[in-house]
């Protein structure tokens, strides 16, 4: 009887692992975030490489080779640098990247789905840092609840609600999200003049060279990979709050009312200074697909959202000029 209760709650204590985070894309309360996505106002403008080894155990067998740094600038194409195990980048942008509400940047890789278990996915990880002076970086507290009993092989799969800020969570196309917020306080981190993220190789060992999380544990992802395409394959960085884009001087110039905010059934955009006949809106959900688009047609515009779910919805404001405004909006 023991053994039985014992198999139960291990049970149970593996379902409560696997609900602990967002899922992958395509199922509810995913927070990957498409690359075609409105949201991304920026993406990185130059990288540099530093190549890990095709088995950072086995020195011998070289480096990881294919793509180049070139590869991780501009719009997410599924076209990658692979960095090797520990390999990293080091990307930068036109303009520093800015803590604002919501997820700041994404993270593009080209993980895939396993098609008998869409909640499971070929996924290659790595830990996100970033830096407002280009010397000292700041690691976003990466979590992985994957089990570290079993090597995962390179051809085996992971479940993505058991990994939190690691870049590669998300299948190709869907970038994974960072909130700046996160590190809001560090000391030496600036997050209103993020100017460099760094992209570094989790090497999926569970053996003696393994990768661990914030909390000490191991972080299980496939391992070995002795490929020219090993470790965590760079897409791209998008940004999606920065400065110098004038986000900030359209909101005091505007002076937009979203209300109410949670909202059952209806959103009120009000905006003042009879700028609304040059402006559009959209309403967009947090992976960042368009639901409505419209121009304002008036001072006061009344957006209705009854036919959403409850959740996170982003409200987007554009001028003539291509300037935006957003506003994180909560329907209930």
């Amino acid at each position: 009887m023991k053994k039985i209760f014992f198999f139960i709650g291990y049970i149970f204590a593996c379902c409560c692992v696997h609900a602990q985070y967002a899922p992958q894309v395509g199922l509810a309360g995913s927070t990957g975030i498409i690359g075609s996505s409105s949201q991304f106002v920026g993406w990185a403008t130059h990288c540099t490489v530093q190549r890990g080894y095709l088995d950072i155990a086995n020195p011998s067998l070289g480096y990881a080779s294919l793509g180049d740094s070139s590869l991780a600038l501009g719009p997410a194409d599924v076209n990658v640098v692979s960095l090797g195990d520990s390999g990293v980048a080091v990307l930068t942008f036109l303009h520093p990247i800015v803590d604002e509400p919501g997820p700041d940047f994404a993270v593009f890789e080209n993980g895939f789905l396993n098609t008998a278990n869409d909640s499971e996915a070929f996924l290659e990880l790595a830990f996100v840092e970033v830096s407002s002076d280009g010397v000292n970086y700041f690691r976003f507290p990466a979590a992985s609840l994957t089990q570290t009993n079993v090597q995962i092989g390179n051809d085996q799969y992971i479940n993505a609600c058991g990994l939190n800020n690691l870049a590669g969570k998300y299948i190709a196309m869907y970038g994974t999200p960072f909130d700046l917020q996160e590190l809001s306080g560090t000391p030496g981190l600036d997050i209103n003049n993020v100017t460099h993220v760094r992209i570094v190789d989790v090497v999926g060992s569970i053996g003696a060279h393994a990768s661990h999380d914030n909390t000490g544990r191991i972080i299980n992802d496939p391992y070995p990979t002795p490929f020219p395409s090993c470790g965590f394959d760079l897409d791209a960085v998008g940004v999606i709050h920065q400065s110098g884009t004038g986000v900030q001087q359209l909101t005091e110039n505007i002076a937009v009312n979203v209300y109410p905010n949670p909202a059952i059934d209806k959103i009120v955009v009000s905006v003042k200074n009879n700028l609304h006949e040059n402006m559009t809106v959209s309403l967009t959900n947090i992976t960042g697909n368009v639901l409505q688009q419209c121009p304002l047609s008036q001072a006061t515009n009344v957006i209705s959202i009854e036919q959403y779910p409850a959740g996170l919805y982003y409200l987007v404001l554009r001028d003539a000029n291509g300037t935006k405004w957003v506003e994180k909006v909560i329907k209930r």
